[in-house]
């Protein structure tokens, strides 16, 4: 791959670099396609448990390539490009970790909300600068923020594009994990390996019901959850961890 790079931890964790220095990892069409065929290949890897995306120590996401989006028209624009990427990452069957350091601004801070988990180090700054350059958000901000911040601090963000540090992230609930810089990757991965000893079937299964909860405006949800619950019921797995557990609890 030309624009990632991708390391196999161990336990099931995968870690997608984003690498275009040059442009301060600018999200571009061809990272888009890799990033894409990355997702693809992981969904069917039955050893892959979570996949966490990350930047340099400098920059996570830059935004979109400007060099790109200044001529596109509206036909492109309505081609979902970065927007559908986003929501096949927020549908991704694997959890999903954003390792944040340094910049994640406009398509960069879309990213990482479509993320199931984000952890940032103290010196990123996050924002959504579109309507300094004369557009809005298309990948998402104007539809996740809401759910992940507020309404009043998603207003914030998007209508004055003013970008905010991390202590002001996490303030408004956009952080999951603040940490020194330096322990980011660190943090990121144990948080990854934490998910990871869990059943791969019922973490699934779990950001399901969590998605189908958050876009459903009725008891639609609750539904999901308890048909999602049944089906774990029926996985070896589940009767495996619960007789270690009940096998512990004599042994106390």
């Amino acid at each position: 791959m030309n624009t990632l790079l991708v390391d196999r931890l161990d336990e099931g964790v995968v870690v997608c670099t984003f690498n275009r220095p040059s442009v301060r990892n600018a999200l571009n069409r061809e990272m888009v396609g890799e990033i894409r065929s990355l997702l693809q290949t992981l969904a069917s890897d039955t050893d892959a448990r979570v996949l966490v995306f990350a930047g340099s120590d400098r920059v996570f996401v830059s935004g979109a390539d400007i060099a790109e989006l200044r001529d596109r028209g509206k036909r492109e624009a309505l081609a979902f490009i970065n927007n559908g990427l986003f929501r096949e990452i927020e549908d991704f069957p694997l959890p999903t970790i954003a390792a944040v350091r340094g910049w994640a601004l406009g398509g960069g801070c879309e990213l990482a909300a479509a993320c199931d988990l984000r952890v940032a180090g103290r010196g990123a700054h996050f924002g959504q600068p579109e309507v300094t350059l004369g557009i809005l958000p298309g990948a998402g901000a104007t539809y996740r923020l809401p759910r992940l911040i507020g309404m009043g601090h998603a207003r914030d963000l998007i209508l004055t594009g003013r970008i905010v540090d991390a202590d002001e992230a996490a303030a408004m609930g956009l952080v999951n994990r603040l940490v020194e810089d330096e322990d980011v990757m660190d943090v990121a991965a144990a948080l990854a390996r934490e998910i990871a000893a869990n059943s791969k079937l019922a973490v699934g299964l779990a950001k399901m019901a969590l998605n189908a909860s958050a876009e459903s405006s009725d008891r639609a949800g609750l539904f999901f959850e308890a048909t999602a619950q049944a089906v774990t019921f029926e996985d070896p797995e589940k009767r495996e961890r619960m007789t270690r557990f009940l096998e512990k609890r004599k042994k106390r």
